[in-house]
């Protein structure tokens, strides 16, 4: 298991910074510390090392979105500190960034990766959905609707950030996103652990 994710490891490395088409298995091999034998005998070719990779990335993006759920916030809260949660990690973690860029790059790869987006949507609309003061008020969209809205913005954003930026004003962006879109979401914004202050 510590092979596979050393191997690994060095994998979403090559892939967040050369991407799917430039990457060897030797490249891998180099960048892990050893042959590529040792490779292929954990991982049968690069398309099983880019669906591997592809697979953390989405375990990843659970993992963040079960953390703020244990939160307690609001639902406009959690979804304001899921979308600065996942900033930070595309901002901060390799295997985030190799996954986002496989998903780019997703027709090259020999296999079918899994579909982006559907979850991560999901997830916020069923948190948007709990929210009865804002669906009594008629200020936001319909659940549904609003989602999908926010993780376009999200991802829309987060591709701006990296192009222009390597990602480093990727938090500041998310931030802006939900004050503009969800403005009414300004006093569960403030509660957020991962809210940078106001300028």
């Amino acid at each position: 298991m510590r092979t596979r994710k050393r191997i690994l490891v060095a994998a979403a490395r090559a892939f967040a910074a050369k991407g799917y088409p430039a990457v060897t298995i030797l490249d891998v091999a180099e960048a892990a510390g050893m042959t590529k034998g040792a490779v292929y005998f954990h991982y049968e070719n690069k398309d099983a090392l880019a669906l591997a990779v592809t697979n953390l990335f989405y375990r990843r993006i659970g993992e963040i979105a079960d953390s703020v759920e244990r939160l307690g916030l609001t639902p406009l809260g959690s979804v304001a500190e899921l979308l600065l949660r996942t900033a930070t990690a595309f901002r901060d973690e390799t295997v985030i960034q190799a996954g986002a860029r496989l998903q780019l790059e997703r027709q090259m790869v020999g296999v079918r990766l899994p579909m982006p987006y559907e979850a991560y949507t999901e997830r916020i609309t069923s948190w948007l959905a709990k929210d009865r003061e804002a669906a009594a008020r008629g200020d936001l969209p319909g659940p549904d609707t609003l989602a999908t809205v926010l993780v376009s913005a999200f991802f829309g954003a987060q591709h701006i950030s990296w192009v222009l930026g390597d990602r480093a004003d990727l938090v500041e962006r998310t931030t802006a996103l939900v004050r503009t879109i969800i403005p009414s979401a300004e006093a569960d914004i403030g509660r957020c652990p991962s809210a940078p202050p106001r300028p």
